[in-house]
């Protein structure tokens, strides 16, 4: 029996990911050098928060979210009455999906990466004259970018394997919504084994690919290190 493969989730998920990374990004490295130059009542708490998608299972990720953004929740109802719009059951609710649950992985990443920062570097530059937005973007971020990088990998696999919350807040639609996993689900589901295992294949290898690559510049970079220390 003849299968025929569809590619629309392989694009879609890729869209997906790619489009959830840039939020987490941003959102994970200003949350991070925040939380790390600022002390507050409730830092804890706060810091659960922003971990709490990590080690809660997706499906009630997925759910938190319907209830806020569905047609009856807070924001859902906020769209809806100024905007005439929603996003469940639309790609951006599977984006909403995906950096809700990448950005703790990038939060914590990027977390570390800081506070193994020397800060008699960063207190150096400021003695020089250079603004705290400047000692940012050219001491900051590129000390800590291994920790950056390796967030971001992460995040982008996370993303692109998302299933529990994305199935609850954009659905199954082929062509729409239909990510990989979803689209691995179902085919398993209605017995399509071929279709099944071609996606597996195609979302192993991108995983696969990320980690590979993660390792080899890691190891490039250290080595690169070493040489300057050296001479």
């Amino acid at each position: 029996m003849h299968t025929t493969i569809e590619w629309q989730p392989v694009i879609l998920s890729l869209k997906v990911a790619a489009m959830s990374l840039g939020f987490v990004f941003v959102l994970g490295i200003s949350a991070a050098y925040s939380m790390r130059c600022r002390d507050f009542p409730g830092k804890a708490a706060v810091e659960a928060l922003f971990t709490l998608p990590l080690v809660l299972p997706p499906v009630v990720t997925g759910f938190l979210l319907l209830v806020l953004v569905g047609k009856n929740g807070p924001i859902g109802r906020l769209l809806s009455e100024y905007f005439n719009t929603q996003i469940i059951f639309t790609p951006y609710a599977a984006i909403l999906a995906g950096i809700v649950v990448a950005f703790p992985l990038m939060y914590q990443s990027t977390k570390a990466s800081f506070q193994g920062i020397d800060q008699s570097l960063e207190d150096a530059a400021r003695t020089l004259g250079a603004s705290e937005w400047k000692v940012f973007w050219t001491v900051t971020v590129p000390l800590s970018w291994p920790g950056l990088v390796a967030g971001l990998v992460l995040s982008f696999a996370r993303a692109l394997g998302e299933f529990g919350a994305t199935i609850m807040v954009a659905g199954n639609i082929p062509g729409k919504t239909q990510t990989l996993p979803l689209a691995i689900y179902f085919a398993a589901e209605s017995n399509n084994l071929t279709q099944a295992g071609f996606y597996v294949i195609i979302i192993s290898l991108i995983t696969f690919s990320l980690i590979v690559w993660l390792n080899i510049w890691s190891k490039s970079r250290r080595g690169t290190l070493s040489a300057r220390e050296i001479f």
